[in-house]
């Protein structure tokens, strides 16, 4: 059926955005994925969303305990759109399910800090495991409950008078240089066929005007 649909959805769109969808979708990853913690400034988040997209890094979990994770479209450039984004309010035990989550998917919980006990980020083992970076808010970065989250620690050598790099910053130079490790790897770090079929799907729905009138016609004519 979604195999179905997409091809039928298809001849909705132009070849050169299907050629596009089909290039992004082969260097998409799910091996490394974000946590943000209390992003509150527009012009952070949405450079994070444009980070995690030019990077192929297709999840991002947005906790937002103390503050609202807001998007500036403009910086954002619809990033967003591409991007699968799930948030996490201030619930009870959240942080301790999403990672209870995470590690049952494999995941290895890596905090990025600005100070001692974390690795460079230079001699950190991507092959180890897939991994989930944290990043925590501009002003103090990450709380003290998601470090004891954390199994593991990095940082990013800096060179200067200044503590920390600016947390999207920090974010892009982690995620570029990680992305470029697992290239050059051997690790099995696409996404398998099910879920490039799936994104796809969710992508043509997004690029349609009316996708839901024209699946609904689809599906009257099965």
């Amino acid at each position: 059926m979604p195999a179905d649909l997409v091809n039928y959805l298809s001849g909705f769109v132009t070849k050169r955005r299907l050629e596009n969808f089909d290039k992004v979708l082969r260097h998409r990853t799910r091996y490394i994925n974000l946590v943000c913690e209390d992003i509150y400034q527009g012009h952070n988040a949405s450079a994070l969303l444009r980070t995690c997209d030019c990077c192929g890094i297709q999840d991002i979990h947005i906790m937002e305990k103390n503050n609202s994770f807001e998007v500036n479209k403009e910086i954002a450039l619809g990033a967003s759109n591409w991007l699968t984004i799930k948030r996490y309010g201030n619930i009870k035990d959240s942080n301790s399910a999403l990672f209870q989550n995470l590690r049952l998917q494999g995941y290895r919980i890596v905090g990025t800090t600005p100070g001692p006990g974390g690795v460079s980020l230079f001699d950190f083992d991507i092959e180890k495991g897939p991994v989930s970076l944290l990043f925590g808010t501009e002003k103090v970065g990450l709380s003290a409950c998601m470090k004891e989250e954390a199994d593991e620690f990095i940082t990013v050598d800096m060179y200067g008078f200044t503590e920390s790099y600016n947390v999207s910053v920090s974010a892009g130079i982690v995620l570029h240089y990680l992305r470029m490790k697992l290239m050059q790897s051997d690790i099995p770090w696409q996404l398998t066929e099910k879920e490039m079929l799936i994104l796809k799907l969710e992508w043509l729905r997004k690029s349609i005007k009316r996708s839901d009138l024209i699946e609904k016609d689809f599906t009257r004519g099965e």
